[in-house]
């Protein structure tokens, strides 16, 4: 059975526009993504004799004659209204959007920021809501931020993408958080996406190295001091501004990263050195997109529940080979692993029982042999 064509999305009134005036006597296999077509001037003129089959049009602004013109193929998704957050987004979030309303020294506009405005209405409406508007509302948002989100990493080899998971409590001033920020640093130089949970902790431990590539360790190492002077935990007064002064103090436009957080842990503030960020309604579809997209590996620093739920859901995939092959699991910290929180022996006992299969297992206190052990693995598709 042959595959269907995937939608040719259309995310802008010029494309739209640009389509219009090119398009034949039909206009087959489109998706329309918030476009406006009030505001296109002499609509119907442009349209001419022209019909839409097999076409959505999502959360778009239509017009009679347009609707006029749509065959019974088409699928139409209007807008749906009294909601604070745009249910079709066509992008991934940046800081600047989430943040949008915060001011740097003013720790009050904090409440006021597009991030908490959203949390705080998904709080009020209820996390498991019953009311069907709201939950398609959130499914649809989730649906398209996971269209954003792999659209923008068709842009990279898989095995170039690497996951840092670990406690959110981990304060800037625990060495363990200058050690994966020193790793994150020297794997983005590389060519490496790194990919978090996208919050405090390790995760903006991670998401600081990958802003830092490019610059001496040096200044790595000042960054980090700066941080931990100015508030070692993100409950700290000073946690965002500090980490904006970071960014303003050492700007930068070529590397990138990747933070996956959730509004369900919406209390945890998203770092703002991840560039790129799909932020989520539901957790499930986060915590399985942040378990499968590192396919060059996870890096798991110590951490508590949720670092514990996806070593093991991480585990499974590998042991059935879900995605084709298995991916390097790499423990850092020796001690924690095997004392604190015995993982690392239990994982390599089921593989000697034949309980679990096909896990790549390293358990390591050193950066290098981080480096070494997923640069090894990406380089068994280069000469393979």
């Amino acid at each position: 059975m042959e595959r269907e064509p995937n939608y040719i999305c259309i995310e802008s009134r010029e494309e739209a526009i640009r389509l219009l005036e090119e398009s034949g006597e039909c206009i087959v296999h489109y998706a329309f993504l918030s476009i406006n077509f009030e505001k296109i001037e002499h609509l119907d003129r442009m349209l001419g004799e022209c019909t839409f089959e097999d076409c959505l049009f999502l959360g778009c602004v239509s017009t009679v004659g347009l609707m006029h013109r749509m065959g019974e193929g088409c699928l139409v998704y209007p807008r749906i209204p009294d909601l604070d957050y745009n249910v079709f987004p066509r992008r991934l979030y940046t800081p600047e959007k989430l943040y949008a309303g915060y001011v740097p020294g003013q720790p009050e506009t904090f409440a006021t920021c597009y991030d908490t405005m959203v949390y705080d209405r998904y709080r009020f409406r209820g996390v498991m809501s019953s009311n069907v508007k709201i939950t398609l509302a959130r499914s649809l948002h989730d649906h398209f931020i996971t269209k954003a989100m792999h659209t923008f990493l068709e842009g990279w080899d898989e095995r170039c993408v690497v996951g840092v998971m670990g406690g959110h409590s981990l304060l800037r001033t625990d060495p363990m958080f200058r050690q994966i920020a020193h790793v994150s640093k020297r794997l983005t130089e590389e060519g490496t996406l790194m990919v978090t949970g996208g919050g405090p902790g390790a995760m903006e431990a991670t998401h600081l190295g990958a802003w830092m590539a490019g610059r001496w360790m040096e200044q790595l190492d000042e960054a980090v001091d700066a941080l931990a002077a100015a508030a070692p935990s993100y409950r700290d007064e000073g946690w965002l501004d500090s980490a904006f002064a970071i960014r303003e103090r050492y700007p930068q436009e070529r590397y990138v990263s990747l933070g996956v957080p959730t509004w369900l842990y919406g209390h945890e503030p998203s770092t703002p050195f991840a560039t790129h960020i799909a932020k989520y309604f539901t957790n499930a579809i986060r915590e399985d997109e942040i378990l499968t997209i590192p396919m060059g590996g996870i890096i798991y620093t110590p951490g508590s529940a949720g670092t514990m739920q996806e070593i093991f859901q991480d585990a499974v995939q590998n042991h059935y080979l879900s995605l084709g092959y298995g991916s390097p699991m790499v423990f850092l910290g020796r001690e924690f692993w095997t004392d604190e929180m015995p993982v690392y022996p239990l994982l390599t006992r089921l593989m000697e029982t034949g309980r679990y299969k096909n896990l790549r297992l390293t358990l390591t206190d050193s950066s290098d042999e981080v480096i070494r052990t997923l640069r090894a693995f990406r380089s068994e598709k280069l000469e393979g």
